[in-house]
């Protein structure tokens, strides 16, 4: 049989039969794996869903709570595959049941651990619940570890697991199809590869015989048929003659140049094929950003979100500081996503600059509040200085311009390790003065860092490289910050540079060329500060002279000082003139001017007349926060903002000038908000978050039920997600939109939430009927910000730690601390012992002299009373009584009707030290 199959027909047999069969035999080894791989997974899961049921159900079969059983049966078909849910008596005897009979048999075996049976399409869990299962769910309930509570049954079907097998069946019947066809088609063309040349020996050998004696074979292709070829060739030459010879050497040299230009050609194809790839590998690069923008941001949303809400429950210590390291590690996770997708952005050519006004030193102002907290932690200095001739009132990106900065000062930040970070803004040139013209811009950013040497400089602008790549590293990051900082700057038109020497610090510059705009309107006038003085305190000369400068454009004359006890002789000096000191400004720190010592100024001060705005790092808020009168309005992070310190002061001169702050607007009611979100956690996230700032909210997890919903209910914002299942946010916004032209109605605002970064996304969002866009991740700021927007309702403002926290925290604090005492009293016990000795023989005396102003309501010597409590307390180690009194005085300066609930709390720490005192006697 095989003597008469041809060349063809052997290389067939001898490639399809092998390869069938090892198709075969792997193709069924690995479905069967497969399939026992989903049933192992499918048991597992039918374990771990009933021992999840056990702890949940406990509490109910202990109290004996069929409803709450019932709810949590029916809750729990929700679980993939789960058919049938039931929960037994201790005597099987059934207390819920959520599904359809179950078709199994009760699985018998052991009583005391999980049970299965396994039949047909079906597996069925049976697991007893005790009493320990009470205590996993937080009902601990003593000496009941062992008793049992009941049954947990469960059925899950095999239809999923067995759907799947059949698709892994035919996925793999298809390979095995595709694989036989692929090889049958590679043996035709080895075939080819034989018969061929065999043909050409064939043709060559006619030729010859007919007189043809200029035949030629070429190369065959393998050995054996390149010698038979070989052997032809040369019996064909021994035949000719010179002449023959001569035309030999002619089509040779015909050939070689053939050969030429077929390679040219080939080249050529190749060379445009490369260009469409590359073209085609662009684009594909945008969609992949794109939708890895929105698969990685949509998770990052929940994760952020829900860890600020966890953050504002009751949690330790150590748990808050896991949630901040989850929050923060999300930042930087964010952070990086976003610096790739610029960059991919910047590369691909799809960056669109903005071109709207914008307050440059706001601009500056702001970036320096978010990056304050990281500088004062390693406790550096930020200054920011924007020369006066300088026009503040620009049109650009300022977003973008911002990401530059930002970029900057962190690098400065992450580069130093002590010393000052100074920010400049100057002008270079002005091209034109009038209001249109354009201006030369120059930004720059010096630090007092380890600097770079020449060869970091050089390397410093390319991507993914950074000043520091050795292992031992101490900062993170991309290495793309300023390669994008460069292309933004240089898509300004504008340029970039540095100038550093290693050790003695870094100075960034960007110079870009800006229109003016309008001169900006400020939302307070400087009319309320002219006429006033105001004596200021900062040690550091940078800061200093910023804050001068800031001070003298809110109109107001200035005396700097060094010293707190100079600038407090200075005022109290000017007290007896006709021209006194308004206000005081103080730049202090923990290390310099402990918070206990700054109160006792404050109060010399505010009896001169001289009202205090105190400024301190961001990371010292939490200590002066106690030793300023009114924190609200008397104490302000570092680097002041000029907006924020003008209000502050003229709050301090006229309390009645301003009473809230810009946006705190009362809404007359809460507004109503459709949120719809097919991700569940998302749709929890957002709704909670309004929720917990006073809206009504109404969540939808599919475009289907958002229609229905917004026909039968009134809303006054929709919050639409945009990948949806079915029908997606954009087709649910054009239904929409057409139902409200056949009613005849205004328009429903409508935001998108959405996770794509990319601007021709957001683009589409707008074209197709949406209002506005918030990109994921989202936080409270954005949430209200976008209804206040489009509604003109206002969310309520949620604080960060509420009045009973306070007093919780403050109870916390020690009645006696006697190393507080002796460091209090410079290191001398008898001077401690003294001390507290005084303050106890008057603490009687003092608690009735403060009962008795209480009762006759005189609230100028109820004041007086606390306040010489509190600086006796100053020089002892009662930090409990010392708090108290900080926080009496405080709310009966501002007149807060807490003020009673205060001095009860007062009069307990009275009584609590003397309780102490006595017990140590």
């Amino acid at each position: 049989m095989l003597k008469n199959l041809g060349i063809k027909g052997r290389v067939l047999l001898l490639t399809l039969l092998p390869v069938t069969l090892m198709a075969v035999v792997l193709g069924s080894y690995f479905t069967w794996l497969q399939q026992s791989e989903l049933e192992s997974q499918l048991l597992q899961r039918g374990e771990m869903i009933a021992e999840q049921l056990a702890p949940l159900v406990a509490p109910a079969m202990g109290r004996h709570d069929k409803a709450l059983l019932e709810r949590i049966a029916s809750e729990s078909l929700d679980q993939q595959d789960v058919r049938a849910v039931a929960f037994l008596s201790p005597n099987h005897e059934p207390l819920a049941h959520a599904g359809p009979t179950m078709l199994n048999q009760t699985p018998l075996g052991n009583s005391s651990q999980l049970l299965q049976r396994t039949d047909g399409d079906a597996t069925r869990y049976l697991l007893p619940v005790f009493g320990r299962h009470r205590n996993l769910a937080g009902d601990i309930i003593p000496n009941e570890a062992h008793r049992l509570l009941g049954w947990v049954e469960l059925e899950l079907s095999h239809h999923t697991m067995l759907l799947r097998g059949y698709r892994s069946l035919f996925a793999s019947l298809l390979l095995i199809v595709s694989g036989l066809v692929l090889t049958t088609l590679l043996a035709l063309r080895m075939s080819r590869t034989i018969n061929a040349p065999i043909g050409q020996i064939k043709q060559a050998v006619a030729q010859l015989k007919d007189g043809q004696l200029h035949t030629r074979l070429p190369a065959l292709g393998s050995q054996e048929l390149d010698e038979l070829a070989s052997g032809i060739n040369r019996m064909a030459e021994t035949l000719q003659n010179a002449q023959e010879e001569l035309q030999h050497s002619v089509d040779q040299a015909t050939e070689d140049v053939r050969q030429n230009l077929e390679t040219i050609e080939i080249q050529n194809l190749e060379l445009d094929l490369a260009r469409k790839e590359a073209l085609e590998a662009s684009r594909i690069k945008s969609e992949f950003l794109a939708n890895m923008s929105h698969e990685i941001r949509t998770p990052l949303n929940g994760i952020l979100g829900f860890t600020h809400l966890l953050q504002k429950s009751e949690l330790t210590p150590r748990q808050f500081d896991y949630l901040h390291t989850i929050e923060k590690s999300a930042d930087n996770l964010l952070g990086i996503i976003n610096e790739i997708l610029d960059f991919s952005k910047i590369e691909a050519g799809k960056l669109v600059l903005d071109s709207t006004p914008f307050n440059l030193r706001d601009l500056l102002q702001d970036t320096l509040t978010i990056l304050a907290p990281s500088a004062h932690g390693k406790g550096l200095e930020l200054v920011s200085l924007v020369y006066r001739d300088t026009p503040l009132s620009l049109i650009g990106d300022p977003l973008r311009l911002k990401q530059i900065l930002t970029n900057l000062v962190n690098n400065a930040i992450k580069f130093t390790r002590e010393g000052t970070i100074v920010v400049r803004a100057m002008l270079e040139d002005d091209d034109n003065n009038s209001t249109s013209g354009g201006v030369q811009l120059r930004i720059s950013v010096q630090d007092t860092g380890i600097g770079l040497t020449n060869q970091d400089v050089r390397a410093l602008f390319q991507a993914f490289t950074q000043a520091d790549n050795s292992l031992s590293r101490q900062t993170g990051g991309t290495g793309l910050g300023l390669v994008i900082s460069k292309r933004l700057v240089e898509q300004m038109g504008g340029e970039i540079g540095v100038e550093s020497e290693p050790g003695e610090g870094s100075g960034f510059w960007i110079s870009v060329n800006l229109p003016k705009a309008q001169d900006d309107i400020d939302d307070l006038p400087v009319a309320p500060l002219l006429g006033h003085s105001v004596a200021l305190l900062e040690k550091h000369d940078l800061a200093r002279q910023a804050m001068l400068h800031q001070l003298e454009d809110c109109g107001l004359s200035v005396t700097p000082y060094l010293t707190l006890d100079n600038l407090s002789n200075g005022v109290t000096s000017a007290h007896q003139t006709e021209h006194p000191v308004d206000l005081a400004v103080l730049g202090v720190t923990a290390h310099d001017l402990p918070p206990e010592r700054l109160n006792q100024y404050i109060w010399d001060l505010e009896h001169l007349g001289c009202k205090v705005l105190v400024l301190c790092p961001t990371t010292e808020l939490v200590l002066f926060n106690t030793a300023v009168p009114n924190p609200h309005n008397q104490l302000q992070a570092k680097p002041a903002c000029t907006r924020k310190l003008r209000r502050a002061l003229i709050q301090l001169i006229n309390p009645q000038q301003i009473r809230n702050e810009p946006g705190e607007i009362l809404a007359s009611r809460a507004p109503r908000i459709l949120c719809v979100d097919d991700n569940p956690a998302n749709l929890l996230l957002v709704q909670t978050l309004l929720e917990d700032m006073g809206a009504k909210v109404k969540a939808v997890d599919s475009g289907y039920a958002a229609v229905d919903t917004f026909k039968t209910q009134a809303f006054d914002l929709v919050l639409m997600d945009v990948q949806m299942p079915g029908m997606d946010g954009r087709e649910t916004t054009e239904v929409l939109r057409q139902w409200e032209q056949k009613q005849q109605s205004s328009p429903m605002p409508i935001v998108a939430l959405t996770a794509h970064a990319m601007a021709n996304e957001k683009r589409a969002l707008l074209q197709s009927g949406m209002d506005d866009y918030l990109t994921k991740p989202i936080s409270e700021r954005q949430l209200a910000q976008v209804v206040l927007k489009w509604t003109g309702l206002a969310l309520l403002n949620q604080t960060s730690e509420s009045a009973k926290d306070r007093f919780r925290s403050a109870n916390k604090l020690a009645v006696l601390d006697a190393d507080e005492g002796l460091r209090l009293a410079a290191g001398k016990a008898d001077l401690a012992a003294d001390m507290l000795s005084m303050l106890l023989a008057s603490l009687e005396t003092d608690r009735l002299a403060i009962r008795q102003a209480r009762a006759d309501n005189d609230r100028t010597a109820l004041i007086e009373h606390v306040h010489r409590l509190h600086g006796a307390t100053r020089y002892c180690g009662v930090p409990q009584l010392r708090g108290a009194c900080q926080r009496s005085e405080t709310l009966l300066k501002q007149e807060s009707p807490k003020a009673d609930t205060a001095l009860d709390e007062l009069d307990q720490a009275i009584l609590r030290l003397a309780h102490e005192a006595r017990s140590t006697a």
